[in-house]
């Protein structure tokens, strides 16, 4: 299967393009030139016809594309975000791309985050919480987006969505947790949100080979962590996400002095 991952050269791309070597035939697209591998150095915002051919004979993307910084201005969401969003779908669809992999984020709920019991987790005040009892935030929740970051990705899976209905384009949107080049927590709130490197590998795996007659989801993606407040029975169910790590294991270790 060929697959194309753009944003290739950003921290969940580098992840992918080490860890899925092999499995698949891989290419790349990226502003920065990746040494190595094979890719095309475009932006983008203006991809033109020789960023348009990159998609060509392509039978996947994994849509990493844009800033990833979630508290980025709203010019910034707006001048670069957006537009990439909309030139990677129709660029997919020109192309015959039979799937796009959409990076989307668990920002685009993240007000919720201002709820009990949510931020006591986050703050890491879990005592006296039992973990099966929590509420799960599902992708049938109303979004709440906490940035233009998120009002972004919100955008691309609206426009996603439109593909894949009047394109026959499918599309996977994928609500990432926290996936940092470390693989393991950094503060509190990780211990909820982590998205481990194997973990990412096997949902986005699992994005790629999902039934072909699934036209269009959204699905959050976080490891199986004790206190995390996502549901992934969905992902589970549809496209057999199967988490294995959990980020409690570090709990300790987080909350020890230095």
């Amino acid at each position: 299967m060929r697959v194309l991952i753009t944003g290739a050269a950003g921290v969940i791309g580098t992840i992918l393009r080490e860890r899925l070597a092999g499995r698949y035939e891989l290419s790349g697209i990226d502003r920065t030139r990746i040494k190595g591998f094979d890719s095309a150095t475009v932006d983008l915002v203006e991809p033109g016809r020789r960023g348009e051919r990159v998609f060509h004979q392509v039978d996947v993307v994994v849509d990493l594309a844009g800033i990833s910084d979630w508290d980025a201005s709203w010019d910034a969401v707006h001048k670069n975000n957006l537009p990439v969003t909309v030139n990677v779908l129709e660029a997919a669809r020109k192309s015959g791309v039979r799937r796009i992999v959409y990076a989307s984020s668990n920002h685009v709920t993240g007000l919720y985050e201002r709820d009990d019991p949510y931020s006591r987790i986050l703050r890491g005040d879990v005592g006296g919480l039992d973990p099966p009892t929590i509420p799960l935030i599902t992708a049938r929740h109303q979004i709440r987006p906490d940035s233009p970051y998120a009002i972004g990705k919100a955008f691309g899976e609206a426009a996603a969505r439109y593909y894949a209905e009047r394109h026959a384009l499918s599309a996977i949107c994928l609500r990432i947790g926290t996936c940092n080049a470390s693989g393991r927590p950094q503060k509190a709130r990780h211990l909820a949100t982590l998205l481990t490197h194997d973990d990412l590998v096997r949902l986005v795996v699992a994005a790629i080979e999902a039934p072909d007659d699934l036209r269009f989801g959204v699905f959050y993606g976080v490891s199986a962590n004790t206190f995390r407040f996502w549901d992934i029975s969905d992902a589970r169910e549809a496209i057999g996400y199967q988490p294995q790590d959990d980020a409690e294991v570090w709990r300790a270790s987080l909350s020890a002095p230095e």
